[in-house]
């Protein structure tokens, strides 16, 4: 008895769900990411800081970022891909210390580089955006702020899901088909 009362209540709350319309959106990660060029509107960036960035981000998405592909800027391999997603990022914040005072206090001397990142899908949807901070506070170059900032970047992206792009048979009717014509 108590199974068949289950039973109907999952028949009737699975009925209610499809009469309404409802329906949970699919989410799938995606398979590629297209770093695009460093921006650096607000804050004037020293070269090396620039290339170090791009290079580093790379490397670290690459490394962790559980992407079977990373493309570079311009890469024509990566359009009209709907698996990727595109990271834009512009440079909000820059200080850059010194290693010797780092080397010598400890306290004071620290880098940091604060940037804009936000991923969007190929079509341009935003999926996040983020303001992600890279640091070096002890030990090592100012330019190992840019690693840090890195790892941290490759780290959000990891968590990043695209929605899933309907199949043409889930589409119901073509460009070219009626709806009822393409249920027959």
């Amino acid at each position: 008895m108590r199974d068949l009362d289950r039973a109907t209540i999952l028949f009737c709350l699975m009925t209610s769900l499809c009469l309404t319309g409802v329906a949970l959106q699919a989410q799938e990660k995606p398979i590629g990411v297209e770093v695009e060029m460093i921006q650096s509107d607000e804050v004037k960036l020293p070269a090396e800081f620039r290339v170090a960035l791009y290079e580093n981000l790379v490397q670290q998405l690459h490394r962790k970022g559980a992407f079977e592909n990373v493309y570079r800027d311009g890469d024509r391999n990566a359009a009209g891909r709907p698996d990727t997603i595109v990271l834009h990022t512009n440079v909000k914040g820059f200080k850059q210390g010194s290693e010797r005072t780092r080397q010598v206090t400890t306290v004071a001397g620290a880098t940091s580089i604060r940037v804009h990142c936000r991923f969007s899908d190929t079509e341009g949807h935003t999926l996040l955006e983020r303001d992600i901070e890279g640091k070096v506070h002890f030990f090592g170059g100012n330019l190992k702020a840019t690693s840090d900032f890195a790892k941290k970047a490759a780290k959000v992206a990891r968590g990043i899901t695209i929605p899933a792009h309907p199949k043409p048979a889930d589409r119901g009717a073509t460009l070219n088909q009626p709806a009822a014509a393409s249920m027959l």
